[in-house]
């Protein structure tokens, strides 16, 4: 079974999670464009969905689906979204596509945050994938030297802004073991707008396709992370 038809697969996993007549939230990423067709297709009524990125935005008023804006909804029921990394806790790498933050607000949001992905996606810890996080253009340098001396290795995306307009600094090397701490200790720095691990905020399912078939993975009650500093 092709990578495609996993992500189908997860994405229709995922429309058993939608409420008729309901509101959804939607993030970016390929992940997510299966799923807007899915959508689609389905003829599900829905009130409305709103989108973390222009692309998906795009694609939603393509398929004639309702688009909502986020000054629109007081309440999210369910946010469906991808993932760059999901590991066992399902704490989350996110950002490839460069949405993070906007994908931060709604599943901060939402009530019910489902993360789809197929099974390649699946870490045992995260850190094997860059992390994205996106910074004021003032900033990027001296938020770089910070992410030096904490040990990661800050790439600049070039030639790419966020659909809030700033850069992205793509950090390889970070230890990432307690995914809570270090996220709370990156957002803290001056000048970073988000960062792309979502530990304080995870998933309640993730839908993990496989060539044998869709895991449904709920969170587990107790984070791996490790409390930040003097909490």
């Amino acid at each position: 079974m092709d990578q495609q038809a996993l992500k189908r697969g997860a994405a229709e996993a995922a429309l058993a999670e939608v409420e008729e007549h309901g509101i959804v939230g939607v993030g970016s990423g390929s992940t997510v464009d299966a799923f807007i067709d899915v959508l689609a297709r389905s003829m599900l009524p829905v009130k409305g969905v709103i989108a973390a990125s222009a692309a998906s935005e795009r694609l939603l008023h393509a398929r004639g689906l309702p688009v909502l804006g986020l000054a629109d909804i007081d309440r999210l029921p369910v946010y469906i979204d991808g993932a760059d990394e999901i590991d066992p806790q399902l704490n989350l790498i996110k950002g490839g596509g460069g949405a993070l933050t906007r994908e931060k607000v709604l599943a901060e949001l939402s009530e019910r945050f489902i993360c789809i992905a197929d099974a390649s996606k699946r870490v045992e810890r995260l850190g094997r994938f860059p992390l994205p996080i996106e910074v004021v253009s003032y900033a990027r340098s001296f938020v770089a030297r910070r992410l030096v001396a904490l040990g990661g290795q800050p790439v600049w995306r070039q030639d790419y802004l966020t659909d809030n307009g700033n850069p992205i600094l793509d950090v390889h090397g970070l230890q990432l073991d307690a995914p809570l701490q270090i996220e709370r200790t990156l957002e803290a720095l001056p000048g970073v707008v988000t960062v792309g691990i979502f530990a304080r905020r995870r998933p309640e399912l993730a839908l993990i396709a496989a060539p044998e078939g869709v895991l449904a993975l709920p969170r587990p009650a107790a984070a791996s992370a490790a409390p930040a500093a003097g909490g």
